[in-house]
């Protein structure tokens, strides 16, 4: 990994991408959805904070588990003065995004659970598929597609 002179207190983008790990283009994207900052010089170059490498840890971080940019945008903007975040802020926001996975990783593990009974099922019907259609009253009567007489369906 690139190591930055102690005495740089800015970094060009390909530095920070270099040394963060995270492509340009996603720095840009970042920068774009407000979870970054630059400056410009003179010559129209971005350059950013040191602080960046640490917020950029923080953002990768945070969609690894799966945590939407907007909210990870949120829990930045919360932070006094754009400052980097802290083992305690990582700590006090991984709790308040705990419940968020937890209902995440159960809504993927009734997916799962469906698309195995659907492979089972094989229908793919699109009226009766519990994925495509999970309110359904009729499925737990019967598998497979069911066709209605014309003058009881639904408009």
């Amino acid at each position: 990994m690139p190591q930055i002179p102690r005495g740089l207190h800015e970094l060009t983008v390909g530095q920070l991408s270099a040394r963060s790990g995270a492509a340009v283009s996603a720095l840009h994207f970042y920068e774009s959805k407000g979870l970054i900052s630059s400056r410009r010089t003179p010559g129209n170059q971005r350059r950013f904070s040191r602080d960046a490498l640490r917020r950029v840890a923080f953002v990768r971080a945070a969609q690894r588990v799966g945590i939407p940019l907007a909210t990870i945008r949120e829990a930045l903007a919360e932070l006094p003065d754009e400052r980097t975040p802290t083992r305690e802020d990582w700590a006090r926001l991984s709790e308040a995004w705990r419940s968020e996975l937890d209902q995440r990783i159960s809504q993927l593990g009734r997916l799962r659970d469906h698309l195995t009974d659907c492979i089972g099922c094989g229908c793919l019907s699109l009226e009766t598929c519990v994925l495509s259609n999970p309110d359904d009253q009729r499925g737990v009567h019967s598998s497979g597609s069911a066709l209605l007489p014309e003058n009881r369906r639904r408009p």
